[in-house]
């Protein structure tokens, strides 16, 4: 209902007595107290949706900085038996009982475990021996004169890189091939 609507109300029309002027005043402050009503359950609305919007932000707040402060806790779990095999790699190394081949497929067991428990989380070792230097992996230690393999072909990784998902941890450092004179 538009104020227009309310005005025609208001007023007595036609020669209407009075009482008719009083009926409309009547029906006016019904249509207030309908309104002041309707304004209230609206307010109350309002108040309910911002409580709830305010909770919301509070209960994603605490997961997130939960999800922060825990969010390393799966990786841990998968390097505890890595540390635990290194631990007894090193108790066993004081005995009489352990020879170096003992040891060495201790240290090669305890490798397996650890790369394993990096590739469950996404960490990928670059390693490109053989392969076309390439800038956004590999880091170029020093170049080296080649008559057999191909200019800027990775002759020698002098230590692995690591990429998480596709964004590179550590460029791999490599010996680079160069023609030979040049």
């Amino acid at each position: 209902m538009n104020p227009s609507d309310m005005n025609n109300d208001l007023s007595p029309q036609d020669g209407a007595s009075t009482d008719a002027g009083t009926a409309g005043g009547d029906d006016l402050q019904t249509r207030l107290a309908q309104a002041e009503q309707k304004a209230g359950e609206h307010w109350e609305l309002y108040l309910r949706a911002r409580a709830d919007l305010e909770n919301q932000q509070r209960r994603m707040a605490r997961e997130l900085e939960n999800a922060h402060k825990y969010g390393l806790e799966r990786f841990v779990n998968e390097l505890l038996p890595v540390k635990d095999s290194l631990e007894l790699g090193l108790a066993a190394s004081g005995t009489e009982q352990s020879g170096p081949q003992a040891l060495r497929e201790g240290m090669e067991l305890t490798l397996r475990m650890l790369g394993a428990a990096l590739e469950k989380f996404g960490v990928r070792e670059i390693a490109p021996q053989g392969e076309v230097f390439d800038p956004q992996w590999h880091a170029a230690v020093s170049m080296q004169e080649s008559a057999a393999a191909p200019e800027n072909t990775i002759l020698h990784v002098m230590q692995k890189g690591y990429a998480l998902s596709d964004r590179l941890i550590r460029p791999a450092m490599v010996v680079v091939a160069r023609a030979p004179g040049g």
